[in-house]
């Protein structure tokens, strides 16, 4: 396969940046998509000139640092496909792919396709976490969990933190990223104790990180690999109705 690659290259965060074409020729289309990028890269470095800059870790659809842009779509153009997964047979010979990094002003571009998501990083550590006192492990069925709970928890907790949901939302909303979180650890018995400071500090987080609004788009879902539902950001908006409620009107004592 030949391609014609147009690549968001941009030196720094204060740099201006813009769509660079590049020729690939000989691509195989069981490379994956980041294997071309690859490709491209060996022949520049051999040109003298620099490579292109983009995220990557595991590339077994994992970590979710593969965070491209490909022909205007989050992952590119497979469903529940992280974009290290995506493989070149998707594509035609000859055809052109543009390619950009996420598009969202809490994701500031560090260089060419690589955004900085460490407003991710924060909005996990206003409350992303169960607090518990540390020991041997306990005894795996001590605490027993209802079936329907152990799966939306689980269903959850596939989120990877790709970021894909919010660079498919027209306001760069990160609802879905967080109400996944926080479904996750507020279905489970264990996260029950801290589950309404949880979600308002993480909301409140993500507020001040400056993602969007959401208005019920549902690009996010669309765009999400690993399948996250929309219905987690309607649990997120109840557990927080819930908790502020609570915080106006604490329960009585005694």
């Amino acid at each position: 396969m030949n391609l014609t690659l147009r690549i968001w290259r941009q030196r720094d965060a204060d740099a201006p940046g813009g769509l660079v074409g590049y020729r690939v020729e000989g691509v195989s289309p069981e490379m994956s998509f980041l294997e071309m990028l690859d490709v491209l890269n060996e022949d520049l470095i051999r040109r003298g000139e620099e490579p292109v800059a983009f995220d990557h870790d595991c590339r077994e659809g994992i970590c979710g640092m593969c965070s491209l842009v490909i022909n205007g779509r989050p992952h590119g153009p497979e469903r529940a496909t992280t974009a290290c997964q995506l493989h070149m047979r998707h594509f035609a010979d000859g055809q052109t792919i543009e390619i950009e990094p996420w598009r969202a002003s809490a994701f500031p571009v560090v260089k060419d396709l690589v955004v900085d998501r460490s407003a991710f990083d924060r909005v996990i550590q206003a409350g992303g976490y169960i607090t518990a006192p540390t020991g041997s492990a306990p005894e795996a069925h001590a605490t027993p969990v209802p079936k329907p709970d152990a799966e939306l928890a689980f269903e959850n907790a596939e989120c990877i933190g790709c970021g894909a949901c919010v660079a498919a939302c027209p306001n760069g909303s990160a609802m879905l990223f967080t109400s996944a979180k926080v479904t996750h650890l507020n279905t489970l018995p264990q996260g029950a104790p801290e589950r309404e400071s949880r979600v308002l500090d993480m909301v409140a987080a993500m507020d001040a990180e400056g993602f969007g609004g959401c208005t019920n788009t549902g690009a996010c879902a669309t765009a999400c690999p690993k399948g996250i539902p929309l219905t987690s950001i309607a649990t997120m908006n109840r557990e927080f109705l819930r908790a502020a409620l609570r915080k106006l009107s604490p329960p009585r004592r005694g």
